[in-house]
């Protein structure tokens, strides 16, 4: 009597993150997928797959980050020849989801962009998303496929726990983020404070007022994205001039565009730690940037997709 076969593990990996793909390939213990990713003369992307994936469970590792249509091009095209090639299921590991700060209509006339990207990635043929972080939870409901949504909390909270730092405060740079610096301090079991801010127009951030306790504490603030940093440094001002004796800042995502690298250079910010969920290049890696890697967190939930355990017991 025949058994039914575990179908295979392939882990792909497109242009925007090879190293972080590499990382979660050891992690899960299988070779990296063989296939070209490029573009002809007159940059259009072409995909070429150099081994079999029929019958296969395919995990593509792509973060559309800058450049972010270039990026997120290659990914639909690599989506759609693997699902010609026969793949059981395309798995898109998207570390960082381009294009998440377009949820929602702020303007008459303004377009969904995130939605729009869901839809495409959709389309393409994929059968599952692993993201990080999405700057809006309800993005998972842009899809109509599963969407496993990891967390980048347990992996800065550790490495401040590390620091065993004493009278912190975990500060939040917006009322959106709240939810974000409460997990955070509850694992360093610290007080949290917000920022009180408008923001005049997009990139463009203007402290108010703090809401909480800083004096005499080490701030840590705490966001998912840090894209130009002028939060961030507006951020790391107001909290010293409030009382706070020191101030750390921590993301998931560091987009790190425009006058970031000179902004958190110049900030009165003793570490910036941030996660590999988009690579750094070497003139943005400052002596006060701090990597931490999420290649443990995402190969674990890939083993635990493919052999259908719980995602949610990782954040347990």
């Amino acid at each position: 009597m025949s058994t039914v076969r575990q179908p295979r593990l392939h882990v792909f990996s497109c242009n925007s993150n090879p190293v972080l793909a590499r990382q979660i390939a050891e992690h899960i213990g299988v070779p990296l997928g063989d296939a070209v990713v490029g573009k002809f003369s007159d940059g259009e992307i072409h995909v070429r797959l150099d081994e079999s994936v029929r019958g296969s469970d395919v995990y593509v590792i792509q973060s559309t980050s800058h450049p972010v249509n270039q990026h997120l091009m290659e990914l639909l095209v690599m989506v759609d020849a693997l699902k010609r090639a026969s793949a059981r299921t395309i798995n898109v590991v998207m570390p960082y989801y381009g294009y998440a700060r377009q949820d929602r209509k702020t303007r008459a006339r303004d377009p969904i962009t995130s939605k729009l990207v869901a839809n495409l990635i959709e389309t393409a043929g994929a059968d599952r998303i692993i993201t990080m972080d999405l700057h809006a939870t309800q993005i998972q409901g842009f899809f109509d496929i599963p969407v496993d949504h990891l967390l980048g909390v347990p992996i800065l909270g550790e490495y401040f726990l590390q620091k065993n730092l004493q009278d912190v405060v975990v500060v939040s740079p917006d009322h959106g983020g709240v939810i974000r610096a409460r997990k955070l301090a509850e694992r360093l079991g610290s007080p949290i404070a917000i920022i009180d801010k408008r923001r005049p127009e997009p990139n463009v951030a203007e402290v108010m007022n703090i809401v909480g306790d800083v004096r005499g504490k080490k701030a840590i603030i705490i966001d998912d994205i840090i894209d130009t940093a002028g939060t961030i440094s507006l951020a790391a001002n107001a909290l010293l001039e409030y009382g706070a004796t020191e101030v750390y800042a921590c993301c998931t995502h560091p987009v790190f565009s425009g006058p970031a690298i000179d902004r958190i250079r110049d900030a009165n910010i003793k570490e910036m730690v941030v996660s590999n969920t988009i690579p750094l290049s070497e003139e943005k890696l400052l002596d006060k940037v701090r990597v931490l890697s999420v290649a443990p967190l995402i190969g674990e939930a890939i083993i635990r997709v493919h052999e259908e355990l719980s995602v949610s017991k990782l954040f347990d």
